[in-house]
C-alpha cells in the first residue's frame, strides 16, 4: 500500500533530531518508522507517524521544513530470503529502489521502500500477491 512519509530537513547539529521528536510527542503523534539520511551539513529525518497531517502542521509551525514523499508499506516477514523476494520481483520487472527502511510494529513486518515509480512498484507488488 502506498503511505505517505515526512521528510524534515535539519542542519547536522546536536539537539536537532531531538526536536522533531519533542514536537511531535507534544501533540501525541507516534513514530511509527523513521530514517536519517545525513551528510556533514544537513540531514534528512524520514518519519511514519500515526497522524500525518497533523505532524506536518506542528512541524511547520515549529519552523521546519517538511514535505510528503509517497512510500511503498509492503509486508516483509521476519525470515530469511524475505526482503531478498520483494527486491527481486521489482529487479525482473526493471525497478529500482532509491531507499528503504524497516517498519516493525508488534507482530506487524513491512518494508518501507521508495522508488521512482512507486505506483508501478505497487502493481508488481500486489500482482504477487503480497500484501
Amino acid at each position: 500500500m502506498i503511505i505517505q512519509q515526512i521528510s524534515v530537513f535539519l542542519e547536522n547539529k546536536a539537539g536537532r533530531a531531538a526536536e522533531i521528536t519533542k514536537v511531535l510527542s507534544n501533540e501525541g503523534i507516534d513514530i511509527q518508522s523513521f530514517y536519517i539520511a545525513e551528510s556533514s551539513d544537513f540531514g534528512v529525518y524520514r518519519l511514519i507517524v500515526s497522524n500525518v497531517e497533523a505532524a506536518m502542521a506542528a512541524l511547520r509551525k515549529a519552523g521546519h521544513a517538511v514535505s510528503l514523499t509517497p512510500v511503498l508499506s509492503v509486508d516483509c516477514p521476519n525470515r530469511p530470503g524475505s526482503l531478498t523476494g520483494i527486491l527481486e520481483l521489482l529487479a525482473s520487472h526493471g525497478l529500482s529502489v532509491d531507499y528503504m527502511y524497516a517498519f516493525i510494529h508488534g507482530d506487524i513486518n513491512r518494508a518501507i521502500i521508495r522508488s521512482k515509480d512507486i505506483e508501478a512498484c505497487q502493481k508488481v507488488i500486489i500482482g504477487a500477491g503480497i500484501k
